[in-house]
C-alpha cells in the first residue's frame, strides 16, 4: 500500500502543515502546483525535500482558485481546463527535474477531484492534459470514478482516505459538513487498516462501502496531521501491510 499526503500547500509567507515531518512518513507527496496553493519557491523547496527523502512526487492540480483553496465548484470550459492542468503539471515537473526528481503521477485537488468522479466532460479534460504531457503518468482518483472510463489510454489508480468521512455512495462527505474529517488518531489508523486489509470503510450512516485502493491519503492540513500519518503507518506495519510507492 502507498501512503500519500497533500504537501507544499503554503503561499508566500503563509505556511500550512509540517511538510518535512510528513515527508519522513509518506511514500508519495501530492505537491500543490500554484493554482490552489503553492508558489515557485515552495514548489522547489517541497520537491527538494521529497527527493531527499526518496518520496515520489505527484502533481496536485486544481481549479484556478487560490482564494478558495481549490475547494469551490467551478465550471471551466474543456480547452481551458485541459490547458490549465497541463500548465500546472509542466511547471511542477520542470522544478522537480531541476531538483533531481520528476513528476511520477497526478492527483487532482479539492473541487476538481470531486467533480471528475461523476462529470465526464471535466474528467476528459484532465485526461487530455495528462495524456498530452506523458501517457505513462497514472492519476489518483476514487474507486468508481468516471475518470477511468473517459479514455482507455489513461492509467487510473484508486485511492482511499483514512481521515475523510464517506457517503453511502462511496464519495467523500463535503467539506462543509462538520463530520467530513476524522481527527482521532486511533480511529484514523483503524480505518486505514480496514481499507488496506479488507478493502472497505464504514460510511456516515453505517453502510459498509467497498474501497479497493492502491494508495491511502492522509491530508497535510488535517489537525494533528503528522501524528495521524504516523499512527496510520504504524498500524499498517503492525498489520503486515508493506508500505511502498505506487508510482
Amino acid at each position: 500500500m502507498d501512503l500519500n499526503a497533500d504537501l507544499g500547500e503554503g503561499f508566500g509567507v503563509w505556511r500550512l502543515g509540517d511538510d518535512t515531518a510528513l515527508m519522513s512518513v509518506v511514500t508519495s507527496a501530492n505537491i500543490a502546483c500554484g493554482f490552489h496553493a503553492g508558489d515557485p519557491l515552495i514548489m522547489r523547496l517541497t520537491c527538494r525535500t521529497a527527493v531527499a527523502h526518496g518520496v515520489s512526487i505527484g502533481a496536485q492540480v486544481s481549479y484556478r482558485d487560490l482564494a478558495g483553496f481549490g475547494r469551490r465548484a467551478m465550471d471551466v470550459p474543456f480547452d481551458e481546463l485541459a490547458a490549465e492542468v497541463l500548465y500546472q503539471l509542466s511547471a511542477l515537473d520542470g522544478i522537480a527535474r531541476s531538483c533531481g526528481g520528476r513528476v511520477s503521477y497526478v492527483k487532482p485537488h479539492g473541487a476538481l477531484y470531486n467533480r471528475i468522479v461523476h462529470d465526464r466532460g471535466q474528467a476528459a479534460a484532465v485526461a487530455e492534459a495528462v495524456l498530452s504531457f506523458d501517457p505513462s503518468l497514472p492519476v489518483l482518483t476514487l474507486p468508481g470514478s468516471v475518470l477511468a472510463e473517459v479514455n482507455d489510454e489513461l492509467q487510473v489508480v484508486a485511492e482511499c482516505y483514512a481521515d475523510r468521512a464517506y457517503t453511502p455512495e462511496g464519495t467523500l462527505v463535503p467539506r462543509r459538513s462538520p463530520v467530513s474529517v476524522v481527527t482521532d488518531p486511533r480511529e484514523v489508523a483503524e480505518r486505514a487498516v480496514r481499507m488496506a486489509v479488507d478493502g472497505e470503510v464504514e460510511a456516515i450512516d453505517g453502510t459498509v462501502v467497498p474501497v479497493a485502493a492502491r494508495s491511502i491519503c492522509v491530508h497535510g492540513d488535517t489537525p494533528g496531521a503528522v501524528e495521524l500519518a504516523r499512527s496510520v503507518r504504524g498500524a499498517l506495519n503492525d498489520a503486515g501491510v508493506e508500505i511502498i510507492p505506487f508510482a
